[in-house]
């Protein structure tokens, strides 16, 4: 993926998340308001309704002018023109209150006409437990005689208690947009840290591939003079040079080619091909090197086809023999196992090597992962066998896994399709 693409994607999605936390906010805030205005007409309703009862059973009628008005958020006054005591008025509020499902805590004031001063009431709590100090003062109000006051201590509370959904939801987006944040910030930064291997890893093996060339070049050419033919030490010497070299040389093209496929898609070129000469072709060459090995094949017929390439495929099955030798602290005993599992070909590599803890199984097939024990100190290489050999498998859509076997070493299994 291009990285202006890429950045445009991030940038889409970063703004999308935002508008959506924007309006979910600004939906909580319009929430909010209405669950006050709900609160505030609810409020009025009963102590309307208690107005009305104060006045029963009087000579008195209610005014036509609303008696309750609004003060504050939390604190209303109603103007009774008519005595009443405070406890037939605390009954009166507590049962309108319940009427209309108004559970809060409250507390009310009685002006006193004879001493002209605000009477605290009571604090009436919805939790009897829960008596609080009288601390609050109700103030005065000039040109009312008969009214009483009603302050709601907890009514933010009891607001935000009724939109507990949208606060949740709210913290929710807040939570997404920050770990997407988070994970396009962690995405950059391996994006970097990834390139910048890469660019490594090209500047490293290119470095390396000219003086290695030089010494490869040299080293043949001193192996064909008299003198180093004659001297059969001297012959051995340059001979280990040159195989050495070779096999650095083709370390470092592993590497490139590796760091080349990471760069931009790796391009098939797939034939039909039988399966088995190909097999046998890639054993007749680790029996020019290696003859201790014993390397065998055990298929039930030869009429095995695949599609596949041939150059990636022969080095894939390459791999996996040289990985079975190198690790066998004995004589190496290679069998591979052809068999027709329903709609798929199943390829396995079973060896005799020193086998593989499970803790490191998963792992296996990560770009420069070395299973660290004896052996592999012994060993040279960087831990890209057997990713190039996952790599191959996925761009052929192919599966591949790995068991232990229950006596010794281990079975690596390729199942190919038939179609």
């Amino acid at each position: 993926m291009k990285i202006n693409k890429l950045n445009s994607i991030i940038l889409i999605g970063l703004i999308a998340i935002i508008g959506i936390l924007i309006a979910q906010l600004l939906w909580t805030k319009e929430a909010f308001t209405i669950e006050e205005t709900k609160f505030s007409q609810k409020t009025h309703i009963a102590l309307l309704e208690v107005a009305k009862k104060l006045y029963q059973n009087t000579t008195r009628e209610l005014p036509f002018e609303n008696p309750v008005k609004k003060i504050a958020n939390d604190y209303y006054i109603v103007n009774i023109d008519n005595d009443f005591e405070p406890t037939i008025l605390e009954f009166y509020l507590k049962t309108e209150f319940k009427k209309i499902n108004l559970n809060t805590d409250f507390e009310y004031a009685v002006y006193n006409c004879l001493s002209q001063e605000m009477v605290y009431g009571n604090y009436v709590s919805l939790d009897n437990d829960n008596k609080k100090a009288i601390t609050v003062n109700f103030p005065k109000h000039k040109n009312l005689v008969y009214y009483f006051a009603i302050r709601f201590p907890n009514e933010n509370n009891y607001l935000f208690s009724s939109l507990r959904f949208w606060f949740i939801l709210s913290f929710v987006l807040i939570l997404i947009l920050v770990i997407y944040v988070y994970s396009i910030f962690t995405i950059l930064q391996q994006k970097k840290y990834s390139e910048l291997q890469r660019d490594f890893i090209n500047n490293m093996t290119h470095e390396f591939k000219t003086p290695l060339s030089s010494i490869l070049i040299a080293s043949n050419y001193l192996i064909k003079q008299n003198p180093i033919k004659d001297d059969e030490r001297l012959q051995k010497y340059t001979q280990s040079i040159i195989t050495q070299g070779n096999k650095l040389n083709q370390h470092i093209e592993k590497i490139l080619n590796i760091a080349k496929y990471d760069h931009s898609p790796l391009a098939l070129n797939k034939e039909e091909l039988s399966l088995i000469p190909i097999l046998k072709d890639t054993i007749e060459s680790f029996n020019l090197k290696n003859e201790k090995a014993i390397i065998t094949i055990e298929n039930d017929t030869a009429n095995y086809f695949i599609t596949v390439d041939p150059f990636h495929f022969t080095n894939l099955v390459y791999n996996l023999i040289d990985n079975a030798i190198k690790y066998c602290d004995e004589n190496p005993v290679i069998k591979i196992k052809v068999t027709t599992e329903k709609e798929y070909i199943s390829l396995q590599f079973i060896d005799n090597g020193i086998g593989i803890n499970d803790k490191h199984s998963p792992f296996i097939f990560d770009k420069f992962y070395r299973v660290t024990n004896q052996k592999s100190n012994e060993i040279n290489g960087f831990g890209i066998g057997l990713y190039y050999v996952k790599k191959i498998c996925t761009l052929h859509h192919w599966k591949i896994t790995i068991n232990n076997n229950p006596k010794k070493g281990i079975t690596i299994t390729l199942l190919i399709p038939t179609k």
